[in-house]
């Protein structure tokens, strides 16, 4: 998730706190905010808007008709991903479609191994860099299979697949008035109608 104008990231970890201890911190200090580590980074998003909030439940309901919420499957809101980027990386999508038995893979701080993840998608707001660069080099790294950007600030919706290294081979840029039906890697047909995404994102 980006929902702020500027992210706040925190350099190299104090001497008597490692990074992870001053994300819970910040966690702890900072109710209803996000707080990552990418690249050794701390990074710091307010919470979402209406509009951000009102597009992820308007894509939930697909994956729900799919049948991708249910005993293969479940597409969760903000569920944290171990990233193996650094000693204490993690990320946390604004939406996964993970392994129905996910709970039997808990990596660290209530975050779950990459390999269960089927896609992760990101709602952009005011930092929408972080979702175009740096989460597509960390989810790419961590072999994510499937990334879905919802562009907010472009009006596009991205979804990158077949993950490389640190980038995706496959990066399909989409518009609206288009109907875009997701990879079925995933598990099943879902999709999505651009324009209805774009314009509830307002």
């Amino acid at each position: 998730m980006s929902t702020a104008p500027t992210e706040q990231p925190y350099g190299e970890s104090q001497d008597e706190e490692s990074l992870l201890d001053v994300a819970n911190e910040l966690m702890e200090q900072h109710f209803g905010y996000r707080v990552e580590i990418i690249g050794g980074q701390i990074l710091v998003s307010p919470p979402a808007n209406g509009p951000h909030a009102e597009v992820l439940s308007d894509i939930l309901l697909p994956f729900a008709m799919a049948g991708l919420h249910g005993d293969e499957a479940r597409t969760i809101q903000g569920m944290g991903v171990w990233l193996p980027s650094g000693p204490s990386d993690f990320a946390i999508p604004d939406l996964s479609l993970v392994d129905a038995d996910y709970r039997d893979h808990e990596a660290e701080n209530n975050c779950y191994d990459p390999a269960i993840f089927r896609l992760v998608l990101e709602v952009t707001s005011g930092n929408y860099r972080t979702d175009l660069r740096t989460k597509v080099a960390a989810y790419a790294g961590a072999g994510i299979p499937v990334y879905v950007i919802v562009d907010r600030k472009h009006h596009r919706l991205h979804v990158l697949t077949d993950p490389a290294g640190d980038d995706y081979a496959t990066h399909r840029i989409h518009a609206p008035g288009e109907l875009v039906t997701l990879p079925e890697s995933i598990g099943a047909k879902v999709t999505l109608d651009v324009g209805a995404i774009l314009s509830t994102g307002r």
